[in-house]
């Protein structure tokens, strides 16, 4: 048992994982797995939408669809999942880029910016008010349960070790600890692929390594 991860958060690691890399035979199981451990139906929804940012709409849809079937599924069998709470809805005024600007440098720890946004600004904008703006400030999961499902889905995205490395270090700025990281590709050893572990901890160990310098 990784004690350093409660139930819920270990759920959540394959339930993104194979999300992002299209094993709907497993995700069909692990989402089966994530409402037992007591995962809402509306946070598993929420980090189905959000996944759609790292890994594209395609295989954010075939989850969502998957999750529809799984839940359909456990109400004919007369189980009982908890809805749980809705996305409070933005302010009057909502500004997204504003708004997602503020949340991204609350992420990140500074002001985002560089050459890859100089050379192409729009990726910049759609960032900050559609990422970080329209959807990490839907408060149905906090910001560390955000950034679990996003490791988790970018360690199972093969070439995405840049992003990978960036957002360990956005996931200890918001409270994850190296343990709870070292724990979490424990998890996806044990209930995803190997290969996804060892490509999480070669990524996690680079990124160790150039903290200390």
């Amino acid at each position: 048992m990784h004690t350093l991860l409660n139930a819920r958060q270990q759920a959540l690691i394959p339930i993104a994982a194979f999300t992002a890399c299209g094993a709907m035979d497993k995700l069909d199981q692990a989402l089966n797995a994530g409402l037992d451990a007591g995962l809402t139906i509306n946070e598993i929804k929420d980090v189905l939408v959000q996944l759609y940012a790292y890994c594209g709409f395609p295989r954010s849809l075939n989850a969502l669809g998957c999750f529809m079937s799984v839940v359909d599924a456990r109400k004919r069998q007369g189980k009982v999942d908890d809805e749980g709470k809705s996305a409070t809805l933005p302010p009057e005024g909502w500004n997204s880029l504003v708004a997602g600007t503020d949340n991204q440098t609350r992420l990140v720890g500074q002001p985002v910016s560089g050459p890859l946004f100089d050379f192409a600004p729009a990726i910049d904008v759609y960032l900050k008010a559609h990422l970080f703006g329209d959807i990490f400030q839907r408060d149905v999961l906090d910001w560390p349960t955000r950034e679990l499902a996003t490791i988790a889905a970018l360690a199972a995205i093969q070439g995405a070790e840049s992003q990978l490395k960036s957002h360990y270090a956005i996931s200890r700025h918001n409270g994850i600890t190296v343990e709870q990281l070292r724990t979490f590709i424990a998890v996806l050893a044990e209930k995803c692929l190997p290969a996804m572990a060892e490509n999480a901890r070669a990524v996690l160990e680079q990124f160790l390594n150039q903290q200390e310098q």
